[in-house]
Parts: structure tokens; sequence; C-alpha cells
């Protein structure tokens, strides 16, 4: 046997064996069937350009799940995420588009779960002391009852994609401490607030790992582009104010994108 022959015949039997023994082998197509569940932050409300089927939704065409998808081109993609959802409606009416057949998933839910847009609203309209003490009640409830939420989300994804990679995003700190505003909410309101985000996050992260989900964070993305950084990426009060708190177009392309490119 000559030892390109011998070479060839190594070569086929480690092959054999990786398929043998269903070792994961590189997927450069791990993303051809891609549904993009989730809530406003996945949706892209605040990034504009909103498709028109999508109605309340307001699925944007510049949110992460439609870039990536403009960028790697995969074989199926089916963007479901809406404004305004919980882990409940995200359960009751998204999890359809999934199936044994999908590859990848990406979804961000449970700010909707703990009050998200009561506690902005109380804390842009009433005293400091009502502003911490209703973020105090939701850092309560992402404790208490989020994680069973999460896991029941989580445990109906993986039921419906078995095989799926799953990439669970986080949220962006709203503030930087110390920064450029000099009129609006207070430095213990945004420092509230800020810890609030850091709470959501770690429990995010925790039960995405215990369902055996990838967690991506965006903090490191969104660091010096909070609001009071002089250069956000996340609206502050505006009109229409469904916009208020969400990523700008650029906060999508150069925030989410990098930390779904990163885990997907």
């Amino acid at each position: 046997m000559s030892v390109r022959t011998f070479r060839a015949s190594v070569f086929t039997l480690a092959i054999t064996a990786v398929a043998a023994l269903g070792i994961a082998q590189p997927a450069s197509a791990a993303g051809d069937n891609y549904v993009a569940l989730g809530d406003s932050y996945s949706s892209g409300v605040g990034a504009g350009s909103y498709t028109a089927e999508s109605g309340d939704c307001k699925r944007s065409t510049n949110a992460y799940p439609y870039l990536w998808k403009n960028a790697n081109a995969p074989s199926t993609f089916a963007f479901v995420a809406c404004s305004g959802a919980t882990t409940a409606s995200v359960s009751s009416g998204q999890l359809g588009a999934l199936n044994a057949s999908t590859t990848l998933v990406s979804v961000t839910a449970g700010g909707n779960d703990v009050g998200f847009a009561d506690v902005m609203q109380t804390c842009v309209l009433q005293s400091e002391a009502n502003c911490v003490n209703r973020v105090n009640t939701a850092v309560s409830q992402v404790q208490s009852s989020l994680p069973g939420r999460l896991d029941s989300l989580y445990t109906g994804i993986r039921s419906r994609a078995p095989q799926a990679h799953v990439v669970v995003l986080g949220y962006p700190r709203f503030y930087k401490l110390s920064g450029t505003c000099i009129a609006g909410l207070t430095e213990t309101e945004r420092g509230a607030i800020n810890n609030a985000s850091d709470v959501l996050n770690g429990v995010l992260a925790k039960r995405a790992a215990d369902a055996g989900f990838t967690y991506s964070s965006v903090v490191d993305e969104f660091t010096g582009h909070e609001l009071c950084s002089g250069d956000a990426w996340i609206h502050s009060v505006s009109i229409p104010i469904t916009n208020s708190y969400h990523p700008k177009a650029v906060g999508q392309s150069n925030g989410y994108l990098p930390a779904f490119n990163s885990a997907a």
C-alpha cells in the first residue's frame, strides 16, 4: 500500500468514525432554518422601517434578525417576534413557527413579564421614591416568578425545535451614570434601573444555561452608547412614545447583531 493510499484510508476511517459516533462537525449551514422569536427588542421597535404585514407587532427590516437574514441567506426565515410580547404570549402565539427542521432560534423575552413599560412610565412621571419602589417590585418579580415562566417558554422551544441552536439575548443597561444628562431622571433612579437590568440579565443567563441554550449579553456592545453617554443607541422619551427606551437602528446593527453573531 502506498503512503498516499494509506493516508486516504485513514482519513476515510476517521470520517466514518465521526459519523458513527455522532460527533458534531463544523456546521457551515447552522442557521439554514432560522426562527426569530421574542418581544420588541427582537421585533425592532424604535428602529423604523416596519413591515406592512407585521401590524402592531412592528417587525423592522432594521432589526437584528432581519439583518442576520440578509447577511446569511438562510434557506428559511420566520420572523415572528412581536412588540409587547411576554413569555406567555411567545409560547402561545409564536412557537408555531418552530419545527423539527429548525436549526437556529433567537429570542428576547422577560422584560414585559415584570412590567418594563410601567416601570419606565412611573420613573418618568412620578417621584424618585415611587420610581425606586416600582423598580424594586419589578426586581422582586424577576427573582420570584420570572424563572418559572422562562423555564416554561424554553421547554416549549426545545420541544418544538429539538435540534435547534437557541440563542437567548439579554437587554442593555439604559444609562451611563455620571453622564452628560442634566435633566430627566435622578442618578438614584438611573442606578436603580441599571441594577434591575443586571438582575434580569442574570436570571436570563441562568435559565438559558439550565435549558442548554446559549445566552448572549448585549451590555458590552452598548457600553458607551447608553442614555446620557453623548452617543446613545437607545431612544430616550420619544415620539411616538412606543420608541422610548428601545434601541435605535444603530443599536440593532451595532449592538444586537454583533451579540447574536457571536453566539449563532
